[in-house]
């Protein structure tokens, strides 16, 4: 492989395979890493791992990689020693490697209790230099699959009426889009799925809601209601909760109500 500038040390190229796209809870299943010395060697390496977790359809249909494909497979912590050895010193590339590849990597070697910092090294991501050197706004959208300019721009029905005509053109450009709504909101929530703000805080366990986030991530709320109301009084007080939160929060404490007039200063998260 050639690079058309000078390496000072290696530079690896990533690429994850994963049970889904949150890096909080799901796993590599398969990893490839090129790897390029300042000499020019090019060393190529691609392992899978059981992800000690089952492999959900939808992930399947992306990648091809079943439970079976992986059962006999060693876990991520297995290799994980070896592959922060394989990496090191050296700076890394891929394709939205900052967003996505990245943050689930760390945190699989956070589990293996293997060391592993990108503090120092350079992180070259071909999507961000992708999409900012080739706008993927509604204008070039509209120049993409309306051939034409978006005269429009940034006045609300303009907006919009360019949108309904780029929707329309994607679906005859691309046949294997789905044609009914319940289909494109799935395809949509495969790549970018939305989260209120009550399931970014919480994730149902049976009956129990549990915590995502904060210092009391992975505790059910009844528990934290019981042993620490301040920090669900703290919740209550900040003024960015919705009131889907605010709801069960107050529901927890025992309590209905509005916001807490004066709430303590908020607790370490």
């Amino acid at each position: 492989m050639e690079l058309p500038f000078r390496l000072s040390r290696p530079l690896a190229f990533l690429d994850l395979e994963t049970t889904g796209l949150n890096p909080a809870k799901d796993r590599i299943i398969e990893l490839a890493v090129i790897r390029v010395s300042p000499n020019g060697d090019v060393e190529e390496r691609v392992r899978r791992f059981h992800p000690g977790i089952p492999i959900p359809p939808e992930a399947t249909a992306i990648h091809g990689i079943t439970d079976e494909d992986v059962v006999h497979e060693p876990p991520f912590a297995a290799r994980a020693k070896a592959l922060a050895e394989f990496l090191e010193s050296c700076d890394l590339a891929g394709f939205n490697l900052r967003r996505f590849d990245l943050p689930i990597l760390l945190r699989e070697f956070r589990r293996a209790g293997v060391p592993f910092s990108v503090e120092g090294r350079r992180l070259v991501d071909v999507q961000t230099i992708f999409h900012r050197e080739e706008p993927r706004d509604l204008s070039a959208a509209a120049r993409f699959y309306l051939g034409r300019e978006h005269k429009e721009a940034h006045s609300a029905l303009g907006d919009i009426r360019t949108t309904a005509a780029v929707l329309a053109a994607q679906l005859q450009r691309y046949p294997h889009l789905p044609r009914d709504l319940d289909g494109l909101h799935a395809y949509c929530d495969e790549v970018s799925p939305f989260q209120t703000q009550l399931e970014r805080w919480f994730r149902r366990e049976g009956e129990e809601l549990v915590f995502r986030r904060g210092k009391h991530r992975g505790r059910p709320l009844s528990q934290v209601a019981s042993e620490e109301p301040d920090y669900l009084r703290w919740m209550l007080g900040t003024e960015e909760m919705e009131e889907e939160v605010l709801r069960v929060v107050q529901d927890a404490l025992g309590h209905p109500g509005r916001r807490s007039p004066s709430p303590p200063a908020p607790p370490a998260v």
